[in-house]
């Protein structure tokens, strides 16, 4: 099939996937928004023995990993710099964030994005890393929403095996179309990180009531682009914010943080979202399961959701599921921005359609 069909007709521009992780592989660990190495060091610790232990990676820091939060804050050239230099580094294979914060939307302008381009390579994390996650999509690569260091790999041996599964197939290449699983328990946040007897240890679980299909009743596929909705309000208006045509085909993933938005403010931003015409152009919305919210809210965070593209914007059929595990719950999905994604809501099923990363044949 041809490209201009594909983009014409499909909003689908093929990216540029990373090399697959093998056993074996080393890691590069950097902190590209909240110096949380330097406050939590047994934390990031657990995190790197996790990964060798579960996925046989090893880590690797970098000259500002474990620098004080002041000093990244004064300084977001260093934090863009510790990202280059990663990806730079023949020595490894792929990059996770130490954990997110609020302001890594200051590194940005450090960025070269001729580096990432020449030098594609896994890289993930979430929350604050929102944004460099979707610029650098924009620029036409496959990164990788998911746990951070602190937030989420130091905790894995908490999870159930299917969180292992499905990260191992998305970052070590899975061939063919599979499914992404319920998890049938989740929590949300850690107990507190100073006392080292907490160290690995989540918050109790919850029962999973599994994913709201709101509306759609028709199979849609796309490429994933999306994050955090709080962090991407920071981005909004700036050259970092896609133009119209990007969201041509495109799934939106959003999910909110630990901050814990009322709903009456993420329907506000939805609304920024309408007047864009994203929902016109988009192939469906996707929403991670908010975390901090009661039942109560939840049901009226749906409702908000729907109120908003069916009948604010007259799109009743348009596709719309909430609840998912992906965001500042775990555990979370490992979701690939540029990669499509087929969701069928007649099976009730999410499945990536194509390999995140490039494998060897």
């Amino acid at each position: 099939m041809k490209l201009q069909y594909l983009v014409r007709f499909y909003g689908y521009t093929p990216v540029q996937r990373p090399p697959a992780l093998t056993k074996g592989d080393t890691v590069g660990i950097v902190s590209p928004s909240w110096g949380g190495a330097a406050v939590f060091p047994w934390v990031l610790e657990r995190a790197e023995r996790n990964l060798l232990k579960h996925f046989g990676l090893k880590s690797k820091e970098y000259a500002h990993t474990r620098s004080k939060p002041d000093h990244l804050a004064a300084h977001p050239e260093d934090r863009a710099q510790d990202l280059m230099v990663a990806f730079e580094d023949p020595e490894v294979s792929g990059v996770i964030a130490v954990i997110g914060g609020d302001d890594s939307m200051r590194v940005l302008p450090h960025l070269d994005p001729r580096v990432f381009r020449q030098h594609p390579k896994v890289f993930m994390g979430f929350s604050d890393t929102t944004t460099i996650l979707t610029w650098l999509n924009q620029a036409g690569l496959v990164t990788f929403h998911g746990p951070s260091m602190l937030a989420g790999w130091s905790q894995m041996d908490r999870y159930p095996p299917a969180f292992r599964d499905q990260a191992r197939a998305v970052l070590f290449g899975r061939r063919g179309h599979w499914s992404y699983p319920t998890f049938p328990r989740f929590s949300e946040g850690y107990l507190d990180w100073s006392d080292r007897a907490n160290l690995g240890k989540i918050k109790e679980r919850h029962t999973n009531d599994g994913p709201h299909w709101i509306s759609g009743r028709t199979p849609f596929s796309g490429p994933l682009f999306g994050g955090n909705i709080e962090v991407l309000e920071m981005i909004k208006g700036t050259r970092y914010w896609p133009k119209e045509p990007f969201w041509r085909g495109k799934v939106l993933f959003l999910e909110t943080s630990e901050e814990v938005p009322p709903v009456r403010a993420v329907q506000r931003w939805l609304r920024n979202y309408a007047l864009q015409g994203v929902f016109r152009h988009a192939a469906g919305l996707l929403f991670g399961r908010a975390r901090g919210y009661s039942p109560e809210q939840k049901i009226e965070l749906d409702g908000a959701i729907r109120g908003v593209i069916a009948q604010e914007c007259g799109l009743p059929e348009f596709p719309v599921v909430t609840n998912l595990d992906f965001g500042h719950t775990d555990p979370q999905w490992v979701i690939p921005l540029g990669v499509r994604l087929r969701v069928d809501p007649r099976r009730r099923t999410l499945g990536l359609m194509e390999p995140a990363v490039e494998t060897a044949r």
